[in-house]
């Protein structure tokens, strides 16, 4: 059986801290480089800012192409991280 892919969007602004730090902590649950993380900047388009302005970064997660789901918002949420791998 074919391990599970995972791709993970991180919405996020310039000069953000707390979007750097939830990248930092997502990277750091990586330990084999499995993980597709794409950081996008929700001011480059004005219906993710009308989605997520006041709540970035917020993390989104698919597996294995299927649709994606919000995970957290505002700091990694390690317990809901750790239930989306786990299937």
């Amino acid at each position: 059986m074919n391990s599970p892919t995972f791709h993970f969007t991180l919405y996020s602004r310039s000069y953000c801290h707390l979007c750097d730090e939830m990248l930092q902590a997502l990277k750091a649950f990586d330990s084999d480089g499995a993980f597709h993380i794409d950081v996008v900047d929700v001011d480059a388009d004005p219906a993710l800012v009308e989605l997520y302005d006041e709540l970035v970064p917020v993390l989104t997660a698919s597996r294995n192409g299927e649709p994606a789901e919000r995970l957290c918002h505002y700091f990694l949420d390690q317990a809901r991280l750790q239930a989306f791998l786990a299937g």
